[in-house]
């Protein structure tokens, strides 16, 4: 009898699969509001694309798809891109504000730390457990989203719908919003442990997370090695050269034999066309000097940024350990 309930419970163990145990089970219990959240959020954006991927292919094979006739989809598909894209940059400075800041402040500030690591259990493995598991659901969270958000944006990459080099497309697609949002989630875990308060915590991290994405935005077209165009025509009867392929417009100016520059609204300011020519020839002025980003680097610019951003990442990580070493108060 003895035997036959043992083997009814080991039975009934196999059949339930894998469970959470120990700290892991501990961890996900304690925010699993804003785990269930993540994971419910990620579903439902993951629908959202695959639903509006199958209706652009939809329309795109009725305009004769791989080389669709222009009949106003250009509009519609490029701004649903882009207003996607831009709901996915908020993602970094959410999680990090509701996820991250609250993430050890809480612990410090309600006494939950002191009781735990009071046990049997040390700082150190609290904070790895804690860390581990919510980096490990933003993990497959935003890997999940970006590549389906390129794999969307892909049938049209090579259109005018949106450029590769805008934010919406570059920080959503690629390692770039994955690094991104953990940059941005183990800098506001930082910020509640030094400062051990939730309120204050998220307001801190809030301004951490936007400084992220301006110091980003400023340096993200910074990552490439630009190109150059250059043409020697009268600039003021010929227009700038046009950038090969998709590429990415940086900076359009004049150019002398000598190769020096001069921005295109030099000589404007003269009354007559006479004038202006007169002005240009003064300078000598010769013709166009374009700079511009091939679509060819945007993978190899996206790997540097993530890679400089993942680094950046490790050293805060490591940072919390080290102070997570001091006693809990």
């Amino acid at each position: 009898m003895t035997t036959m309930t043992s083997a009814r419970t080991s039975s009934a163990a196999t059949g339930r699969g894998p469970r959470l145990t120990g700290l892991n089970w501990l961890v996900w219990r304690q925010h699993r509001a804003a785990f269930w959240t993540l994971v419910g959020g990620t579903v439902l954006a993951a629908g959202w694309m695959v639903h509006q991927r199958t209706g652009m292919m939809d329309t795109l094979h009725a305009l004769g798809w791989p080389h669709p006739k222009s009949g106003g989809w250009e509009t519609s598909v490029g701004s649903t891109l882009t207003l996607t894209g831009y709901g996915l940059g908020f993602l970094p400075i959410l999680i990090g504000v509701f996820v991250g800041a609250p993430l050890m402040a809480g612990d410090l500030e309600n006494g939950t730390a002191k009781l735990v690591t009071s046990q049997s259990v040390s700082r150190i493995r609290w904070i790895a457990t804690k860390l581990g598991v919510t980096v490990l659901v933003v993990l497959v969270g935003t890997v999940v989203l970006s590549q389906l958000f390129g794999w969307w944006w892909s049938p049209v990459k090579d259109t005018i719908v949106i450029g590769w080099s805008e934010r919406a497309v570059f920080d959503n697609t690629g390692p770039v919003p994955t690094a991104l949002t953990l940059f941005t989630l183990v800098g506001g875990v930082a910020i509640g442990m030094v400062l051990r308060r939730t309120l204050l915590s998220m307001v801190v991290t809030f301004g951490f997370a936007v400084a992220v994405q301006l110091v980003w935005s400023y340096f993200r077209l910074q990552l490439g090695n630009p190109l150059s165009l250059t043409t020697r025509s009268d600039v003021l009867t010929s227009n700038a050269p046009a950038v090969p392929g998709n590429g990415a417009l940086l900076d359009e100016s004049f150019t002398t034999a000598s190769g020096k520059l001069y921005g295109w609204g030099t000589c404007v300011g003269e009354s007559t066309e006479k004038a202006q020519q007169a002005c240009l020839h003064q300078k000598g002025i010769v013709g166009w000097h374009v700079e511009y980003l091939p679509f060819s680097q945007m993978s190899s610019m996206q790997w540097f940024g993530a890679s400089v951003l993942l680094a950046l990442t490790g050293a805060v990580i490591a940072f919390i350990f080290v102070w997570g070493r001091k006693p809990v108060i």
